[in-house]
């Protein structure tokens, strides 16, 4: 980067010019001496000489023997930082990465409440379309494998009619009231938005 490349002294000049036309020092007022403005960068003495020694060429402070460093032209400080308008100031980058943070925020809690309307959508579909058939396994412990559809009255005890079935990896369509209900068994049923709960009660009774 080319911020890399400007010497730190001509870098600590760019950030006085910067705090000078962000108001923080106003024209008129008297900025720290170089040796509290060497430790707050944490450089020498001489490389905040040689920063001020920038400002003053540029008519951007004034300094004296015995008067400290005073602040001449807030202007000339937009001139001097417009050489290097290329290089944002570190205010402008954390505004900037707070600000690209905030829009990953929203973005991430758009996402987030999009998915869940997906998953709340995909959960009533099955109950508001009676035709997009439920899919319940017969387990095990089901007490009744190896009977008939018609043998257990399995539309009468769910509200569910069977339209097919999947057993060892083929599809059964239709099966009708004779097919038998063997373990593994996934049964495809149809039915209003309790046929769910009534069908895996009663697989499971």
């Amino acid at each position: 980067m080319q911020r890399a490349k400007i010497p730190t002294y001509e870098r600590i000049a760019i950030d006085l010019a910067n705090r000078i036309y962000d108001g923080e020092f106003k024209v008129g007022e008297k900025i720290h001496g170089r040796s509290t403005l060497a430790s707050e960068y944490k450089v020498s003495p001489e490389t905040v000489r040689r920063a001020i020694k920038i400002l003053e060429d540029v008519d951007i402070v004034q300094s004296a023997m015995g008067s400290g460093i005073v602040i001449a032209s807030k202007e000339n400080a937009i001139k001097y930082i417009h050489r290097f308008s290329n290089l944002a100031s570190i205010k402008d980058l954390e505004k900037e990465m707070n600000s690209i943070i905030a829009e990953k925020d929203a973005l991430d809690e758009l996402m987030l409440d999009t998915l869940r309307k997906i998953m709340d959508y995909s959960g009533k579909l099955r109950h508001t379309n009676p035709l997009a058939p439920i899919e319940v396994e017969v387990f095990p412990d089901c007490s009744h494998i190896g009977k008939t559809i018609s043998e257990v009255k399995f539309w009468q005890n769910t509200g569910g009619t069977v339209i097919g079935m999947k057993r060892n990896g083929e599809m059964i369509i239709s099966p009708g009231p004779y097919a038998l209900i063997l373990e593994g068994d996934v049964l495809l049923v149809i039915g209003d938005d309790k046929t769910y709960d009534r069908v895996l009660h009663f697989l499971k009774e």
